[in-house]
């Protein structure tokens, strides 16, 4: 009966085109004999030749060929099983995931319009799975903890709705993909389509894997992670610097993390990520996170006498360390006991940077605590002690509780450990020879931090995502607590007044100096001792950052146009911080 059928409809569409069964078989290479016997209904003609026919006559295979024909459910499952499970082939070849389906659709659409159907809606997820995948590997690299979990989800989820649909397929001819994007359906220009996306997809995931390998910087401009390590490379060597770490943050995420030279440079020792470095200067930004965090707490307030805090005088205590909590010289002194813990953390207390610098060796305050700018680690040294005595807890272990172990910072610390004996940087002078490594420092906050690239670089990203204390906190950290005029922040330029900075509202804050520029404010942290000069700066609003540390006294003569290169940071002081370009000295 069906042959018939088809015979019928056949004699129906040549006769209504007007040709004889010789031309119908010139335009199709189907013999006469052949289409004379599918007009009789002899013969049951196989879909090829069925679908030459429909070609020649300019009509749909369906006017010959009605769906319903012996050999479709054969035909079927066939088919079916392999456009829903050559996907699975993308685990191996990349792609192929929608290159092998997408064949096969194309293939055979016309055939059996649920092959167009079951087609489309596997290109469909198929695409959506390769755009979540591309998702899934930004996020991993830029989403703390939910990316990584975004990551290692998308697969697992993929392949079970793979797999089921295969079986529902095969057995129910039906299909269930859900989270698809209906990119394409079932229609006529479909396939040009699908090719189109499938290109737009591949461009897409190129551009994002490039994205990856970029960094934006402040002003919106990119640079390349190969063009910003060569660059990097030949600043060190033009300037003669020993070793050198950069993390440069986007998105309040370092998007940028690398060592260059040697820990070690007489010697050739590689620097890496775990070497041991020693902090210098930057202890006091770790510092006045944990002071902040006691704040919160209510131990101390910020605008209290710290010797109030103390049931005696701060003099009156027998030193326990070699020097830094000997405060005996305080005793001739009038002015200390004003000192509160705001005082130290912006560098307003009037001590010396250290007691050292004074001619005697005796701590002094010089001019009305909290009235003039003069940075001073001994303010830091004085706050500490206070907190210590009052706290009945010592420095290495407020830091451990409430800072390094929250975030993970394994290889830090403010005294030295023997387990950094395997891995550390030595400081190096302008000639490239090794200073000896001071490893006998008491704890001390404003300069006995020892940590690691890798380590100082989860604490600065911990600050630009406002982790460890509250977002008040933070605003009253990175508030300017008063104006820095001086030409220079050391030296002779020190006691020089300028309004040179003052378009940058140049100041200092709690802890951390502090500039504004048109994307936010900034807020950075020096480190300077015998071989070892570092840098650090943040702009919380843009999410943007870099941290440079070095083993060379001749690093801070390239920290000028590193910042400008790597993150068009033009704002830095560096006339005010002497960082003097090499080319320049």
């Amino acid at each position: 009966m069906k042959n018939k059928s088809i015979g019928k409809h056949l004699i129906y569409q040549r006769k209504l085109k007007g040709y004889s069964q010789q031309q119908l078989s010139e335009k199709t290479e189907v013999t006469v004999r052949t289409i004379q016997r599918i007009e009789k209904g002899e013969v049951h003609p196989h879909l090829q030749t069925v679908k030459l026919l429909a070609t020649a006559l300019y009509i749909d295979m369906n006017d010959l060929l009605p769906l319903e024909n012996p050999r479709e459910e054969t035909l079927q499952k066939k088919w079916l099983l392999l456009l829903h499970a050559t996907p699975i082939l993308g685990f191996v070849l990349p792609l192929c995931n929608v290159l092998f389906p997408l064949f096969l659709w194309i293939h055979k659409r016309g055939d059996n319009s649920i092959y167009d159907r079951h087609g489309v809606k596997v290109i469909n997820f198929q695409i959506t799975a390769l755009i979540l995948y591309a998702l899934s590997f930004v996020a991993l690299l830029t989403v703390e903890k939910w990316g990584f979990l975004f990551f290692i989800a998308i697969v697992p989820l993929c392949v079970l709705i793979v797999l089921g649909n295969i079986v529902y397929a095969v057995k129910a001819h039906k299909c269930y993909y859900p989270l698809s994007i209906p990119f394409l359906r079932a229609k006529a220009n479909a396939p040009a389509k699908a090719i189109l996306l499938l290109l737009a997809g591949i461009a897409s995931f190129n551009c994002s894997s490039q994205g990856i390998e970029i960094v934006t910087r402040l002003d919106g401009t990119t640079i390349s992670k190969d063009s910003l390590t060569s660059k990097v490379d030949q600043l060190m060597v033009d300037a003669q610097v020993c070793g050198m770490a950069v993390t440069v943050f986007n998105d309040s995420s370092p998007v940028f993390q690398k060592t260059f030279g040697y820990k070690d440079y007489p010697n050739k020792l590689p620097w890496t990520d775990s070497t041991n470095i020693y902090g210098a200067s930057l202890s006091k930004a770790v510092f006045s996170i944990l002071v902040m965090d006691l704040v919160e707490e209510g131990v101390i307030d910020l605008d209290t006498p710290l010797e109030s805090y103390l049931p005696k005088k701060i003099y009156k205590y027998e030193p326990r360390t070699r020097w830094h909590d000997d405060f005996t010289a305080l005793k001739e002194d009038s002015l200390y006991h004003k000192i509160t813990a705001r005082m130290c953390l912006s560098h307003t207390t009037g001590f010396a940077n250290w007691r050292w610098d004074e001619p005697d060796n005796k701590l002094r305050v010089h001019g009305e605590p909290g009235a003039k700018y003069g940075y001073s680690g001994e303010g830091f040294v004085y706050l500490q002690v206070v907190l210590e005595k009052l706290i009945g807890t010592g420095l290495q272990e407020l830091a451990d509780e409430r800072i390094f172990e929250p975030l993970g910072m394994h290889h830090s610390a403010y005294q030295w450990k023997a387990r950094f004996d395997k891995d550390f940087a030595f400081g190096h002078n302008k000639e490239s020879e090794k200073y000896k490594k001071d490893i006998d420092n008491e704890p001390r906050s404003g300069s006995t931090l020892e940590t690691t690239a890798s380590n100082y670089t989860k604490f600065l990203q911990a600050v630009l995502r406002k982790q460890l204390i509250s977002e008040t906190a933070y605003k009253e950290l990175f508030s300017p607590q008063i104006r820095l005029k001086s030409l220079t922040q050391f030296y002779e330029g020190s006691n020089i007044m300028t309004d040179k900075y003052d378009h940058l509202n140049l100041s200092y804050g709690l802890g951390w100096g502090y500039l504004e520029t048109p994307y936010g404010k900034g807020v950075f942290k020096e480190g300077h001792g015998n071989g070892f000069q570092h840098y650090s700066i943040l702009f919380p609003e843009a999410g943007k950052g870099i941290m440079i540390m070095t083993n060379s006294d001749n690093a801070e003569s390239i920290f000028k146009e590193l910042l400008e290169v790597a993150i068009k940071d033009v704002y830095t002081p560096w006339e005010w911080e002497n960082y003097i370009p090499y080319i320049k000295s």
